[in-house]
């Protein structure tokens, strides 16, 4: 595979990233309309402008996000196709099938509105935006599972194992977590060669499902589930954290305690969460300060060996906290948060 030419591609793409100063100048727009025309001054042109004939206000944002970064990766794809990047590529897009799927399957279970799930996908895996906007329209959360079954998208086979589980407490998380489980046996699956590019690869998936595994230990603890119950959630995989830490985790029975046995690891930095967040167990908190962390994690790639895939990892961690970033922006400006709210939710990289 011709490095030098990916990376030199990936670099000009790079250099079209929205930098602080940018990011908070368009946090100082008054409202969604200015924001728009902000963005129309930016590499978000095209996509904003082409937007604005079906869509208006934050719907026309939401839409021209999405088109760009599927448009971004679409392009990375075709530089790759039919090499050992495509499949490195392809471990992290997936990421985004499952998170689309659990999206889907979470507003069918509270009823939500085809538009307000819609707003929250990220169409850039295998699961186009035909695809996902059928399988919304599905009136429930089995009627999603059997229209993913009849098209023989290999998801739903971990969904209707676990699906029995769901239907006696209706609680999503068995569905979450056979999801989770299968991406990851197959993602780590596919890297059986032990050069380089896997191992980056590799290492960042570990760092996800450590991640994973940390929030379900600690909505466990929060709810005082039991550690023989809790077992059944955890996933395999991670790099720091096996089943005997997480579970020793539960067995603290407090979040605070839990923290604590955090301290030695790479995870440290989660003591430093609110003082009333700790106290409150408000485990949203926490979870930001997980997502922030694994966010850095993966554009800290971008700083690995030039010739390898590390390059377009760090480039896809980047471009996905840029468009994260801006949506954040977008919304907060729909309900009016201050510009120190809003700075406050974004993650600079």
């Amino acid at each position: 595979m011709d490095y030098g030419y990916l990376n030199a591609r990936i670099r000009g793409m790079k250099g079209r990233l929205l930098d602080r100063k940018a990011l908070d100048d368009l946090v100082l727009k008054p409202d969604v309309d200015s924001l728009t025309a902000a963005l129309e001054k930016t590499p978000y042109r095209q996509d904003v402008e082409e937007a604005g004939v079906k869509y208006s206000g934050v719907y026309r944002l939401e839409y021209a996000l999405r088109r760009n970064f599927t448009r971004t990766f679409t392009r990375i794809s075709e530089l790759v196709r039919g090499e050992d990047g495509e499949k490195y590529l392809n471990v992290f897009l997936k990421r985004w099938d499952v998170q689309n799927v659990k999206t889907i399957l979470r507003g069918k279970s509270i009823h939500a509105a085809s538009e307000e799930i819609f707003e929250c996908l990220l169409p850039v895996g295998s699961l186009d935006e035909a695809s996902l906007s059928e399988m919304i329209k599905q009136p429930d959360v089995k009627s999603v599972i059997d229209l993913m079954a009849a098209w023989d998208i290999e998801y739903a086979r971990p969904l209707m194992q676990a699906f029995s589980q769901y239907q006696s407490d209706k609680s999503l998380i068995p569905l979450d977590v056979a999801l989770d489980r299968y991406h990851y046996e197959q993602a780590l699956g596919s890297l059986k060669k032990n050069n380089y590019d896997a191992m980056v690869v590799r290492e960042l998936l570990a760092t996800q499902i450590d991640i994973i595994n940390i929030k379900s230990a600690l909505r466990m603890v929060r709810d005082k589930v039991s550690p023989d119950e809790a077992k059944v959630y955890f996933i395999e995989g991670g790099k720091r954290l096996d089943e005997d830490f997480l579970l020793s985790m539960i067995n603290t029975k407090s979040v605070e305690g839990a923290l604590k046995l955090l301290e030695p690891t790479h995870y440290s930095f989660l003591k430093s969460a609110p003082e009333e967040s700790l106290k409150k167990e408000k485990i949203s908190d926490l979870e930001k300060m997980l997502d922030k962390y694994m966010i850095l994690r993966g554009i800290s790639a971008y700083r690995g060996d030039p010739l390898s895939i590390a390059i377009l990892v760090g480039f896809f961690w980047a471009k996905y906290n840029e468009v994260t970033n801006l949506r954040i922006i977008a919304r907060c400006k729909t309900v009016g948060m201050s510009e120190e709210q809003v700075r406050k939710e974004l993650i600079y990289a």
